[in-house]
C-alpha cells in the first residue's frame, strides 16, 4: 500500500473557520466536505475520521463518491486517497464503548458502496483504524477480533438452516482491518515494542503504522518531556522493525503551537529536522485555516515530499532520558496542579468548533493531571496562552537539576528548544502576572482561585528562562503587542464580566492557533 504522509484531522484548534462554514461549529455535512477539501484543495493523502467521543457522519464514503465523483474516480479511496477511523476504546471510555461496534459495522457497507461505483474493488475503501488509548497488544487484538468475529463473522450466522446472513444480505469485506495503535503516555512509550510486537505476532502482520501522540504527553508531563518522548518512541520502533523484519510507519500527532508540536510553515525546516524519522504527520485545523491558502499548501506539498526520505534515526541513552523526564515532569505537574483552577475557570470560554459529546466528569474529555481535571491540551493551551502565560515554560527551572550529562543528552533528543521557547516567550504578559500576584481586584482574584503559589512558582521558570538560557520573554513585533493588549483585556474582562471570549479568540487569531 501507499503509505500515507499527511493526515488531515478533526482537532478543533483553529481561530478561524473557513468560509464555508455557517457557523461557529462545524456540521456533519461540512466535515464531509472538509474531507475532499483537504484531498482536493491542500493535497493531504489522509483523513483521520473521527468517531472519538464526536458525532460524525457514517455514510462519509457514500456522501463522498456521490457529491465528487469526478475526483474520486481519478483519485481512487483507498490507494491514493484514504479515509483511517478513529474509534472509542472500549476500556477506557466507558460511555462510548458501543460506539466501536458502531463503526466497524460501516466498513463493510462502504467497500459495499465502493465496489458499485467502480466496478470493482482495488483497494477497500477503508481498511485501517485507530484505537487510541492504547496500553496493551490486548487492547489491539481486542479491536482486531471484534472485527473479525462481531463484523465479518456474522457472514456466517445462520437464519434458518442452510441459510446465512450473507446469504442474505451479501458477503462482508474486507476479510480484516489494521490496528493502529495510538500511544499516549510515558510508560506505555517506554513499553511500546511490547504493545506493538504483541500485536503484530498475533495478526501475522507484515507491516504496522504506529502513531504517537504529542499533545497529550505534553499536557501530562510538559514540553521537553514530550518531545523526548517521541524520540524515544522511535528508536523503540525501529529496533521492532529490525528485530521482527517487519516495517513500521510511525505517525506523528502534532499541531501548531510549539507546546503541541509547532507544524506551522514558518518552523517548517525546523520541524523536519525535529520530527526526522516520522512517516506521517497529522494536518490538523489550524494549519489548515488560520494559514493563507497558498502557505497552508505549500506546506503540505513539502511535507509530502520529504516525510518520505529517510532522515537517520535518533540513538539515546534510556536510563538517562528517564531521569531527565522524572526531574522534569515533577515540577511541570505540581505546578500544573496548581494553576487548575485558573486553567479550568478561562476554559469555559474558549470557542468550540466541532461537536462533540460530554464524558462523565466536570469536563468533556477531560484529562487528570495528579489530584485534578483539565480540560483536553487544546483548551489547556488556549486558557494559558491568552493569559499571556504560554505553557512552553511550566516547569522549566527544573532543567538546573539535571546533571551535566543530562542536560547533553536532552540537547541530543530535542534539537531546536531555543527556537521553540523564543517562539513562545513573544506571548508573554509579565503585566498579567505582576496584576495576579500584586494587591487589587486581580489578586484578590487569583486569591479566591488559589492559584497564587503556582503562579509565584511560574515566575521563577520565567526567570529562570531569561537569566538561565538566555531567552528573553515579551513581544518584539508589532503583531505581538497586539497579543499582549488581547491577553490584557482578557485579564480586565475576566475581573469585571467583560467580553472574555472576544478578547481569547482576538489573541488566538493573532497567534494564528486556538490552542
Amino acid at each position: 500500500m501507499t503509505i500515507p504522509t499527511t493526515m488531515s484531522t478533526q482537532h478543533p484548534d483553529n481561530a478561524s473557520n473557513p468560509h464555508w462554514v455557517r457557523g461557529e461549529v462545524f456540521s456533519g455535512e461540512e466535515e464531509v466536505f472538509e474531507a475532499f477539501y483537504a484531498f482536493s484543495e491542500l493535497g493531504c493523502n489522509e483523513q483521520m475520521w473521527d468517531w472519538e467521543g464526536k458525532d460524525v457522519d457514517p455514510h462519509v464514503v457514500r456522501k463522498l463518491l456521490t457529491h465528487f465523483p469526478e475526483f474520486f474516480k481519478e483519485n481512487i479511496l483507498g490507494r491514493d486517497v484514504f479515509i483511517t477511523y478513529r474509534v472509542p476504546n472500549p476500556e477506557v471510555e466507558r460511555a462510548e464503548r458501543k460506539g466501536v461496534i458502531e463503526a466497524l459495522e460501516t466498513i463493510p457497507r462502504a467497500y459495499d458502496i465502493a465496489k458499485e461505483f467502480y466496478g470493482k474493488v482495488e483497494a477497500p475503501p477503508i481498511f485501517e483504524v485507530i484505537l487510541p488509548l492504547t496500553k496493551s497488544a490486548r487492547d489491539l487484538i481486542r479491536l482486531f477480533n471484534s472485527y473479525a468475529k462481531a463484523i465479518i463473522g456474522r457472514g456466517d450466522v445462520e437464519l434458518e438452516e442452510g441459510y446465512t446472513v450473507k446469504d442474505w444480505v451479501g458477503a462482508f469485506s474486507p476479510k480484516r482491518i489494521n490496528v493502529i495503535p495510538l500511544v499516549e503516555d510515558m510508560e506505555s512509550i517506554f513499553n511500546i515494542k511490547e504493545i506493538v510486537s504483541g500485536y503484530v505476532r498475533f495478526a501475522g502482520a507484515k507491516a504496522v503504522r504506529v502513531f504517537i501522540a504529542r499533545s497529550d504527553p505534553a499536557l501530562n508531563y510538559g514540553l521537553f518531556s514530550a518531545v523526548i518522548l517521541s524520540k524515544l518512541a522511535l528508536m523503540k520502533l525501529r529496533e521492532l522493525s529490525e528485530e521482527l523484519g517487519v516495517a513500521v510507519y510511525p505517525i506523528i500527532g502534532t499541531g501548531s503551537p510549539p507546546f503541541r508540536g509547532h507544524l506551522t510553515p514558518d518552523n517548517l525546516n525546523n520541524f523536519l529536522k525535529e520530527y526526522r524519522g516520522y512517516r506521517t504527520v497529522t494536518i490538523q485545523s489550524a494549519l489548515k485555516y488560520d494559514v493563507p491558502l497558498d502557505r497552508c499548501r505549500e506546506a503540505i506539498s513539502t511535507l509530502n515530499k520529504e516525510l518520505r526520505r529517510e532522515r537517520g534515526s535518533w540513538e539515546l541513552d534510556e536510563v538517562l532520558v528517564k531521569g531527565v523526564i522524572s526531574k522534569l515532569a515533577e515540577r511541570y505537574r505540581k505546578l500544573v496542579e496548581g494553576l487548575a483552577p485558573l486553567v479550568n475557570y478561562v476554559a469555559k470560554f474558549v470557542p468550540k468548533r466541532r461537536l462533540r459529546k460530554l464524558h462523565i466528569g466536570l469536563y468533556g474529555y477531560s484529562r487528570e493531571i495528579g489530584r485534578v481535571k483539565l480540560p483536553r491540551a487544546i483548551e489547556f493551551v488556549a486558557s494559558l496562552s491568552s493569559l499571556g502565560m504560554p505553557p512552553e515554560f511550566i516547569g522549566l527551572s527544573a532543567l538546573s537539576r539535571l546533571s551535566e550529562e543530562e542536560f547533553s543528552e536532552l540537547e541530543e533528543a530535542y534539537l531546536t528548544w531555543r527556537a521553540d521557547l523564543r517562539k513562545a516567550s513573544s506571548y508573554v504578559s509579565w503585566d498579567n502576572l505582576d496584576l495576579l500576584l500584586s494587591s487589587g481586584e486581580a489578586s484578590r482574584f487569583a486569591e479566591r482561585l488559589g492559584v497564587k503559589e503556582a503562579l509565584r512558582s511560574l515566575v521563577e521558570d520565567l526567570k529562570y528562562c531569561e537569566e538561565s538560557l538566555g531567552v528573553k520573554l515579551g513581544p518584539r513585533r508589532l503583531s505581538e503587542r497586539r497579543h499582549l493588549n488581547a491577553t490584557n483585556n482578557l485579564l480586565i474582562s475576566l475581573l469585571e464580566g467583560g467580553d472574555v471570549k472576544d478578547y481569547l479568540l482576538e489573541a488566538a487569531k493573532i497567534r494564528g492557533y486556538l490552542g
